[in-house]
């Protein structure tokens, strides 16, 4: 199928209240200005390297989000512009960004990433680093970013069961976390098992894959 029927075949099965992330990884800036001209505005990226590459060739109203692990040393290329840090997995990473945040006077929207699968590949804060975490920006700590909701990667298996209990685990910290201050974006679900983690309660979801086909391009 083209880029197009691939796109429409997605969104006919997002729900109205389910933001789209199309993961542009390793995709041609020409592929991502296909998709932009369709009506997507939200891209995730993995890579600063690649994100610095495309951001300056690409339309200034994207919306950039880094979905891929994020070295402390890396914040400063792209926190004039980036939209969306969905990737925040530990203290340290996340007060580089309010440091970052601070020099550009903005604030940077961001997820806190919480490892929910049982791979070790994953990276991720523990439920309880997450709230510890939460509790400190309660408590007027970071005050150049501001924490939108959480992310989490389910395990690659076939196992539907375990895939929901992990996608629960998410969904009740973010229940819990939300009743001290009303979270927006629950980041769950990939090209594989996006309609599982929407089921779960995910209102936005990650596709790649799905939209862009198997990635073959020089």
């Amino acid at each position: 199928m083209s880029l197009e029927q691939n796109y429409q075949n997605i969104l006919s099965q997002l729900p109205q209240n389910v933001k789209l992330v199309a993961v542009s990884k390793t995709n041609p800036a020409f592929k991502i200005k296909e998709l932009y001209d369709l009506g997507q505005k939200a891209f995730g990226e993995n890579k600063v390297q690649e994100l610095l590459e495309k951001q300056p060739v690409l339309p200034n109203d994207i919306e950039w989000h880094l979905i891929g692990h994020l070295q402390t040393n890396k914040v400063k290329y792209i926190a004039s512009f980036i939209s969306m840090i969905e990737s925040i997995d530990s203290e340290k990473l996340l007060k580089e960004v309010d440091k970052e945040a601070a020099k550009n006077n903005r604030k940077i929207n961001i997820l806190l990433q919480v490892k929910i699968a049982k791979e070790d590949t994953k990276f991720g804060l523990t439920t309880n680093e997450a709230k510890d975490i939460f509790s400190q920006y309660l408590a007027g700590n970071f005050p150049n970013v501001e924490i939108k909701g959480l992310m989490g990667m389910a395990s690659f298996v076939d196992d539907e069961t375990q895939i929901r209990e992990e996608f629960s685990i998410l969904k009740n910290l973010f229940d819990e976390l939300s009743q001290l201050k009303p979270l927006k974006t629950l980041s769950m679900g990939m090209s594989g098992d996006f309609p599982i983690a929407i089921e779960s309660g995910s209102n936005s979801v990650r596709v790649g894959s799905a939209i862009f086909g198997e990635r073959n391009y020089v």
